[in-house]
């Protein structure tokens, strides 16, 4: 007797979509968490966990982005470089000014499998300060979260 078997994508069938969603619409965390389903396929019938099924996000002004509370002044981005006393701290406040971009991209980036097939996932993301981008050649639909 033979089993059921559950359909699973390849690689090569996968079609991808381009989508913009405006950053200055909508809260971040609700964007990122929004954003990363897109990103990993979840939102697709044919959604397999061992293959990249997402579609391309390009995110606009990201200079916009909704923060809510203090988070622009109380939340702080830390990174090291690995010597000691080169422990370097960033708020969002300054990094509104200086790299909003960032930002997004750190907040999708947590929601996002740590592995091989997360980073690929994270490669389709696309994030721009300002409301141009260089993606309209693939006509991407606006996303309305």
């Amino acid at each position: 007797m033979k089993g059921q078997s559950s359909y699973m994508a390849k690689r090569n069938e996968v079609e991808r979509k381009w989508y913009v969603v405006d950053a200055s619409k909508y809260p971040l965390g609700r964007m990122a968490s929004r954003i990363a389903v897109m990103l990993q396929g979840k939102h697709k019938a044919n959604y397999t966990p061992h293959v990249d099924t997402g579609d391309f996000i390009v995110v606009i002004n990201a200079e916009k982005v909704k923060l809510t509370g203090k988070k622009a002044e109380n939340k702080v981005i830390y990174h090291h470089s690995g010597y000691p006393g080169g422990l370097k701290k960033f708020s969002y406040k300054r990094l509104l000014v200086t790299h909003p971009e960032r930002i997004i991209e750190r907040a999708v980036w947590g929601m996002l499998p740590k592995t091989k097939l997360g980073r690929k996932m994270f490669r389709k993301l696309k994030v721009y300060r300002g409301s141009e981008h260089p993606h309209e050649a693939q006509k991407p639909e606006i996303l309305e979260l």
